[in-house]
């Protein structure tokens, strides 16, 4: 039977296609699945774990390009699910724990800062009246601040506050707030350099300059100019991944007059807009180091 690597997603698009086509070239057939369609079903016989697909055998590895939101229950049930097949000896790229590690912006922050890269400053607390004091505090020093959903991708939710009046707007994501000093970049146009590790090795980086705009997301229409990675660049953006213990990741880092510092680090980045400045297939480079790594030693 044909290796088979399950690409966990719920919305396949241009970013399914590239995994598929890359995991063809090393002859693998993929399958596309949703962790809100997949079972945990411990019992005396049969697959201890169903997924879409895969009635007789599990998957051969498990390629997790996304992960859905949900009430804490779903989520922890998908991740659940993510765990579960690693324990089954199924290799998972980006496995459970690294997600779980990045997809919380807090807990990135803290483990960043835990292990002395620089970051910008961030709270994350319950209590509104705490919150709107410490962004006051901020914006009397002269920082401006920024809110941002726990969870959530592509600058979605994300505000900044600039003045005081700017407060009343500050609101809660299902009662956590994040809060992280705005950063300034060095340039005078709002950018940010996104940079695509993947293991350990910086494959390419890119400048995002939002215009108008001071969210710099490819999503939000920021364009994108490739850029070389100097050392301390991949340097740090490596270092980020190592924290946090991942297969591959898009690290966010900002240069300010004072040097790099990380803003984000996603476990399930989107790389179209990095693919459209560069020579090669990002996907092609995924495919090879999950089947080098974790694959060929089976």
């Amino acid at each position: 039977m044909q290796p088979t690597i399950a690409i966990i997603t719920d919305d396949p698009g241009w970013h399914g296609q590239q995994l598929v086509s890359a995991f063809e070239k090393l002859g693998y057939r993929s399958v596309y699945v949703s962790l809100t369609e997949c079972c945990l079903q411990p019992r005396p016989s049969g697959l201890p774990i169903y997924l879409p697909g895969f009635t007789e055998q599990l998957p051969t590895a498990v390629f997790v390009r996304g992960v859905p939101g949900g009430s804490l229950e779903e989520v922890v049930f998908y991740l659940s699910v993510l765990h579960a097949l690693k324990r089954c000896h199924i290799p998972v790229y980006n496995n459970a724990v690294a997600i779980e590690r990045s997809v919380d912006k807090g807990m990135t922050s803290f483990l960043l800062h835990q292990a002395g890269l620089p970051t910008p400053p961030a709270w994350i607390l319950r209590d509104r009246t705490a919150a709107t004091e410490i962004v006051k505090q901020q914006l009397a020093q002269g920082y401006q601040m920024v809110s941002k959903p726990l969870f959530g991708s592509q600058g979605e939710g994300v505000r900044r506050f600039q003045k005081t009046t700017d407060v009343l707007w500050l609101s809660s994501t299902r009662g956590i707030f994040y809060l992280q000093q705005f950063v300034d970049c060095l340039s005078a146009d709002y950018s940010d350099i996104r940079v695509f590790v993947i293991h350990h090795r910086v494959i390419a980086a890119m400048r995002r300059c939002g215009g108008k705009s001071w969210l710099n997301n490819v999503a939000r229409g920021a364009l994108c100019t490739p850029i070389p990675v100097e050392a301390e660049l991949a340097e740090l953006a490596i270092a980020a991944t190592q924290v946090l213990d991942m297969d591959y990741a898009g690290v966010d880092i900002i240069q300010t007059q004072q040097g790099y510092t990380i803003i984000e680090v996603n476990s399930v980045p989107a790389w179209k807009g990095l693919q459209s400045v560069c020579h090669f297939a990002i996907a092609d480079f995924l495919a090879e180091d999950l089947h080098q790594r974790y694959l060929l030693s089976c």
